[in-house]
């Protein structure tokens, strides 16, 4: 059986750059989601969508990419290779909070540190990464928006898992990560490509450092995870 691979596509960190570029190296079948398995958000961050997918569709999905915990692999039959592209918490959340704002009408003009605010908000953006990374199948009941505690024992798990991880790359070195796994996987990924950017906007000093005060669990995983990505 051929390899199959999971990608565990960070929120905001280049990862629909890469989607576009593992249309070079796949079919469009081999791919998920595809375009007869549902409608997005509900594709891209409910765990239940890819196991319908990967149910119906059977050995034809060779990658599956979304906002799907790491713990998704497991209920997906695992024997996954793995994949994924961590990006410094601060940059991450600001690049989020300008994507929110850009693509939502009547947005515009609203300060992001009032976007910020958003409960909604927080609970997707809040240590983002330690939670896809540290949860379990037993404890996850909502994909990515399942509401945990972040505990040191949560942060050790999210590192653990992190050393798991087949390739991982950081958002800032995103060339070094694609030819890496055009190397290992012996991929043709196509020329760079770059997409869903977000214009640069200056943010208040008060609202970085509320930023770095809450994703601390974020920001010690990127740093370690700056120690071992390619």
């Amino acid at each position: 059986m051929a390899d199959r691979f999971f990608f565990l596509h960070m929120q905001k960190t280049a990862g629909t750059s890469l989607w576009q570029r593992l249309n070079q190296a796949f079919s469009r079948e081999q791919l998920y989601p595809g375009e007869h398995d549902g409608q997005k958000p509900d594709v891209t961050i409910l765990p239940e969508a890819a196991i319908a997918a990967v149910d119906a569709r059977g050995d034809e999905i060779r990658v599956v990419t979304g906002h799907f915990p790491l713990c998704t692999a497991e209920l997906l039959g695992g024997g996954f290779r793995t994949f994924t592209v961590l990006r410094h918490p601060v940059e991450r959340t600001l690049s989020s909070l300008r994507h929110y704002r850009e693509k939502t009408p009547g947005m515009a003009d609203v300060p992001l540190a009032e976007l910020y605010e958003d409960p909604w908000r927080r609970l997707v953006i809040r240590n983002h990464m330690v939670k896809m990374l540290s949860l379990t199948v037993e404890e996850m009941t909502g994909g990515m928006l399942t509401e945990v505690e972040f505990t040191p024992a949560r942060l050790e798990r999210a590192i653990a898992a992190l050393d798991t991880i087949d390739v991982v790359g950081i958002q800032t070195r995103f060339e070094p990560f694609c030819n890496e796994l055009a190397r290992r996987f012996d991929w043709d990924l196509g020329p760079p490509r770059y997409a869903n950017r977000t214009g640069r906007a200056d943010a208040p000093e008060d609202l970085v450092a509320r930023i770095v005060e809450d994703q601390a669990d974020d920001i010690a995983l990127f740093d370690y995870g700056t120690t071992i990505a390619v």
